[in-house]
């Protein structure tokens, strides 16, 4: 097995990224577990901060290296609150703040049209010039009162006219494979099964 770095401390992402690379041949170690502090993301892209995370998590420990961003765009607030997501009502981070104050901003608006977005990022080295990106988009629109007990985030308010069901009303399996980090995911799995590693 050839070990990387996660570069998260996010204990669900951990066991998600170590169920799909263990086999293709990766053992995922998170970042913490070696030491490293979490990067700083001061970009206002998912890419640059998502490759920000990978690079330090490499850097520190001289490993390869995953990272991913990700967060909720809101058309009519012109993509907000995206890079920003987690922290949308500030510190301490809180979904319910985050979620009570998206409700308010989109008080009286039509569009309610939203868009989750997951970049993942690996990185041979930390100075990979030809890092592997992969993007996942899930489109639907917000709505005013929460739904379901699963998911996090955003996932209550989060509705996919097509099914008819919130994020947080899916099986964890479907919204596993059918989400923004699941449609990254494949993406980034396709990409490494043909990489040269």
């Amino acid at each position: 097995m050839r070990k990387l770095v996660m570069a998260s401390n996010n204990a669900g992402k951990l066991r998600e990224f170590q169920a799909l690379l263990a086999p293709l041949g990766w053992e995922v170690v998170p970042q913490a577990s070696l030491g490293v502090t979490e990067a700083e993301e001061p970009h206002v892209t998912f890419v640059e901060n998502a490759l920000a995370k990978a690079r330090h998590a490499s850097a520190s420990t001289g490993l390869p290296a995953l990272a991913d961003d990700s967060g909720i765009c809101v058309t009519a607030l012109g993509g907000a609150p995206g890079v920003y997501s987690a922290r949308f009502a500030g510190e301490p981070k809180s979904d319910a703040c985050n979620n009570q104050l998206l409700i308010e901003k989109l008080a009286g608006q039509s569009d309610r049209r939203a868009h989750y977005v997951c970049v993942l990022v690996f990185v041979r080295s930390k100075d990979d010039p030809q890092p592997l990106i992969a993007e996942g988009e899930w489109h639907g629109e917000v709505i005013d009162e929460a739904r379901g007990a699963g998911g996090f985030g955003y996932d209550p308010y989060f509705l996919l006219p097509d099914l008819g069901k919130t994020a947080a009303e899916l099986e964890p399996e479907t919204k596993n494979r059918i989400s923004h980090r699941g449609v990254a995911v494949q993406t980034l799995l396709e990409r490494l099964r043909h990489a040269a590693i």
